[in-house]
């Protein structure tokens, strides 16, 4: 499953964000087994990043938990901070921590999540990243085609706001590409197992369902984490944009 050789990165130095369970957890851990130090990003899942450390480590590289809420600057910062001082830098940036269909939270949450925290993400590892080095994106059909293909309307908000984010983020490639830094997109369909998918069955049943029959396939958290690992490594396509899985439903801007 892992798409990355054994001991291919080593030396390499690599944030997930929101790396303690899912896709961010599977993608960090494929990271690790090719010989790269890695940061596990939490936001509250403490013991359950410290468990996946553990595991990581016989691998040989260095592996480093840290909190930090991405929405908040100072977090962020000590982030960046905690980084600088065990690993000295990065090579491989991976925005994947995302939300906004969480109970209890402000009307804007979604967006000062998907975009703000993004782009201040970025730009607080950006002076952190090696020249040759890459970001990498993760998003989902629903989100990068919303503007041509409407989605449902519980993920409407989620899905405006990651294009947010992706859009702002794309602003960012020629400073990033003047520091000797790639870009790229990683969209994906619904993934099976996720928290998304289970609260988006929640609030419409038979959603997902419906998505795999249109789609005939639904790639699960593994699958869909080894694309984005693929995805720090791999020739970065001529638009930044990796498509994983089928996108006849969705309408190209």
């Amino acid at each position: 499953m892992n798409p990355l050789a054994p001991g291919s990165l080593k030396g390499k130095r690599v944030l997930v964000t929101g790396s303690s369970r899912g896709v961010g957890a599977d993608t960090v851990s494929y990271f690790a087994e090719a010989g790269a130090d890695v940061v596990i990003n939490y936001r509250n899942k403490a013991a359950r990043a410290e468990k996946l450390a553990q595991e990581l480590s016989k691998f040989g590289g260095k592996v480093i938990t840290a909190g930090a809420d991405l929405t908040d600057a100072d977090s962020v910062e000590q982030l960046a901070d905690t980084i600088k001082t065990e690993l000295g830098g990065l090579d491989i940036l991976v925005l994947n921590a995302s939300g906004g269909m969480e109970r209890g939270m402000a009307e804007d949450y979604a967006m000062v999540l998907n975009r703000d925290s993004q782009v201040r993400m970025l730009e607080s590892m950006q002076p952190l990243l090696a020249e040759g080095g890459r970001v990498v994106f993760v998003t989902s059909h629903q989100a990068h085609f919303i503007r041509t293909t409407p989605t449902m309307p519980e993920y409407e908000p989620v899905a405006l706001s990651k294009r947010a984010g992706e859009d702002a983020l794309r602003e960012r490639i020629p400073a990033l590409t003047k520091d000797g830094i790639e870009f790229v997109v990683v969209s994906g369909d619904m993934i099976e197992g996720t928290i998304t998918a289970t609260l988006l069955e929640r609030a419409n049943p038979g959603a997902i369902e419906a998505r795999r029959e249109g789609a005939g396939k639904l790639y699960n958290v593994a699958e869909f984490a080894a694309e984005v690992a693929a995805a720090a490594v791999d020739p970065v396509p001529a638009d930044n944009t990796r498509l994983v899985g089928d996108t006849s439903d969705f309408n190209a801007a």
